[in-house]
């Protein structure tokens, strides 16, 4: 994990959500409280999120919606082609980077060690130093409180906010719905 930022992503019935908080720290410090950190991607119908370096993050978009655009939208064989390339690039294997993406059928983990993960239960996944505090309160909201899918993400994160300090309350969220 890296203490970087917090990413959520959550594929429920309806839609499918990512979000992240905006904090960038370097160290000790705060760097930036209102940065970017997830995207769409081909056409509006993948989201994607990133804890690691931000230039590294934009290279890792772009590399990756150029297999989506490769492989025509196909998730699935995006997420592999892309874990291939990432691990044997000697350059961006050495990164210490994740992703998350996913539509509204999958969701998946990505990591320069050329894994990919998709959630047990194939709904929820995080990233980042907050993450495991956010997937906590998401797994547990979503059993005992009756939220929508982006309201659930958020809430997850705020409560990842109060408890990691490299997380902070600037959350945004991108949503994919049902047409």
């Amino acid at each position: 994990m890296f203490d970087a930022t917090t990413i959520l992503a959550y594929k429920g019935k309806n839609k499918a959500v990512i979000g992240g908080d905006g904090q960038v720290t370097f160290g000790d410090s705060v760097l930036k409280s209102n940065a970017t950190k997830i995207r769409t991607l081909h056409k509006g119908k993948i989201l994607a999120g990133f804890a690691g370096s931000t230039a590294d993050a934009f290279n890792l978009f772009d590399m990756f919606e150029d297999f989506l655009e490769d492989k025509k939208g196909d998730i699935l064989k995006s997420v592999i082609e892309f874990s291939k390339a990432w691990r044997k690039d000697k350059v961006l294997r050495r990164l210490e980077a994740m992703m998350i993406v996913l539509n509204q059928e999958h969701i998946f983990i990505l990591t320069g060690n050329g894994d990919v993960v998709e959630p047990e239960d194939g709904e929820i996944a995080s990233i980042g130093s907050g993450g495991n505090y956010a997937i906590s309160a998401a797994r547990a909201l979503k059993k005992h409180a009756s939220l929508d899918e982006e309201e659930l993400v958020k809430e997850s994160l705020h409560i990842a906010a109060d408890l990691c300090i490299y997380t902070n309350h600037n959350i945004k969220t991108l949503t994919l719905e049902d047409s």
